[in-house]
C-alpha cells in the first residue's frame, strides 16, 4: 500500500539533541573526555577573562566547536555556524538546546581569537594525555619522532625580493613571470606570511611556502605526546626532535626513539646519546656512513622500532584529510602550533575512543 505524503509541522515537540543521539555512536566517548579534560581547565579560563562586563562564548563550547570542525572536515567557521544551527548532533556535542540561540559566525569568530596562540590548545592536549595516562595507555620508554609539511597560507606570488620595490597595482591575483629568476629565502620573503620559508620535500617535489610541524609518538597505542612548528629548514626535523625529547618526563632508565632515515647523522645520534637516549634510527648509507652501529641494529629491539615507527605517518595523515590541516590557514608559528596541538588532541581523543575509553 502505498503511503500518503503528508506534511506534519507540529508547532509543539518534546524532545532534546540526547534522543537524537545513537547510545552507540562514536561522539559520544569523545564528548565524555572532551568534558572531563575541558572540566579540569577551568582555573585556565577563568584567568583569561575579565570578572566583569558582556558574557562571551564559553571557552569550552569554543573549543569543543573546533573539535567538530577537526572531527568533521569542516572548512570555516562561517560553515561550522550554520551547521550546528541545523544538526542535532552538533548541539548535542556542544550541550546546546533545540531553542539555544546560535551565535553569528562574526561573533564566533571573535571570540575564538582570544584562545588562538594561548596556552589552551597545550592544556587540552596535556589534560587529554592524563587520561590516557591514569588508563594505562602510554609507553613511558619507547617513542617515535618525525616530521611533515604544513603548507602556508600564502601564494608563491607573495615570495618576494626582500630589499625590492614595493609592487603597485595588477589587481589581486595578477600575472607574475618566474622565468629565468631565482627565489632563495636569503633574498626573498613572503609578504603575506614572512615566516614562511620556500621548501621542497625532494628533488622531486615542487617548492612551496610551508612551515614544518613535529610530534613525538609514544609506541604503545601511537598517541601524540609532543608536538612543534619550526619554520622549514633542513636541519628543522632534528633540532625540533631534540627539543621534544628533553621535554619529556625522565626516569633513570634509557628510552628508545625511532626516526626514519632523515635523522641519521652523526651528530643527532651522538646527541641522543649523551642525554641518555638510544637512537633507533633508520640507518643512511646511501651518500654517508650511518650513524647507527650494528651493536644497535643487532638488538631485538630496534627491528620493533622500525616496525611500530610507521604508526606516526597515520597521526599526520589523519589530521591532513579529515583534520585538513594539509594547509593551514592560520599565519605565524605560534598560531599554527596552537593549531597542531588540538589536531594532535582530536587525533589522540579518536584513537582512545577505538582503545575502549570514554565509553557511557
Amino acid at each position: 500500500m502505498r503511503g500518503t505524503d503528508v506534511q506534519n509541522e507540529a508547532l509543539f515537540a518534546y524532545v532534546t539533541p540526547e534522543s537524537f543521539v545513537p547510545k552507540d555512536h562514536p561522539l559520544r566517548a569523545i564528548r565524555s573526555m572532551a568534558d572531563q579534560a575541558l572540566s579540569e581547565m577551568s582555573p585556565l579560563f577563568d584567568s583569561m577573562y575579565a570578572d566583569s562586563g558582556r558574557s562571551s562564548i564559553a571557552p569550552e563550547k569554543l573549543l569543543k566547536a573546533q573539535l567538530l570542525m577537526i572531527l568533521f572536515s569542516i572548512r570555516s567557521n562561517r560553515q561550522l555556524v550554520e551547521q550546528i544551527r541545523y544538526n542535532f548532533l552538533y548541539r548535542w556535542f556542544l550541550g546546546m538546546g533545540l531553542d539555544d540561540e546560535i551565535w553569528d559566525h562574526s561573533s564566533f569568530t571573535k571570540n575564538h581569537e582570544r584562545l588562538i596562540g594561548s596556552d589552551v590548545a597545550a592544556e587540552f592536549l596535556s589534560r587529554i594525555l592524563a587520561q590516557a595516562e591514569r588508563k594505562r595507555l602510554l609507553s613511558r620508554e619507547h617513542f617515535t619522532v618525525d616530521g611533515t609539511l604544513i603548507e602556508a597560507w600564502a601564494s608563491i606570488k607573495s615570495f618576494k625580493p626582500k630589499d625590492g620595490p614595493p609592487s603597485a597595482g595588477g589587481g589581486k591575483n595578477k600575472s607574475v613571470d618566474f622565468k629565468g629568476k631565482q627565489l632563495k629565502n636569503d633574498t626573498h620573503s613572503s609578504s603575506t606570511d614572512p615566516n614562511a620559508r620556500l621548501y621542497r620535500k625532494g628533488n622531486t617535489k615542487e617548492a612551496k611556502l610551508c612551515y614544518q610541524g613535529h610530534t613525538l609518538m609514544e609506541n604503545r597505542n601511537g598517541l601524540i605526546v609532543k608536538t612543534s612548528v619550526t619554520t622549514a629548514t633542513g636541519t628543522g626535523e632534528r633540532e625540533a626532535a631534540k627539543a621534544m625529547i628533553r621535554q619529556l618526563p625522565r626516569t633513570t632508565r634509557r628510552i628508545t626513539v625511532g626516526a626514519d632515515k632523515g635523522y641519521d647523522t652523526e651528530g643527532f645520534v651522538k646527541e641522543l646519546r649523551q642525554i641518555n637516549v638510544t637512537p633507533h634510527v633508520a640507518q643512511n648509507n646511501t651518500r654517508r656512513k650511518s650513524g647507527i652501529d650494528g651493536r644497535t641494529t643487532a638488538h631485538p629491539n630496534y627491528s620493533i622500532s622500525q616496525r611500530i615507527r610507521k604508526r606516526i605517518e597515520e597521526g599526520f595523515g589523519w589530521m591532513k584529510t579529515i583534520g585538513r590541516l594539509r594547509k593551514t590557514m592560520y599565519r605565524g608559528i605560534e598560531k599554527i602550533a596552537w593549531q597542531l596541538d588540538l589536531h594532535a588532541a582530536a587525533y589522540n581523543l579518536v584513537r582512545m575512543k577505538n582503545l575502549g575509553l570514554g565509553v557511557t
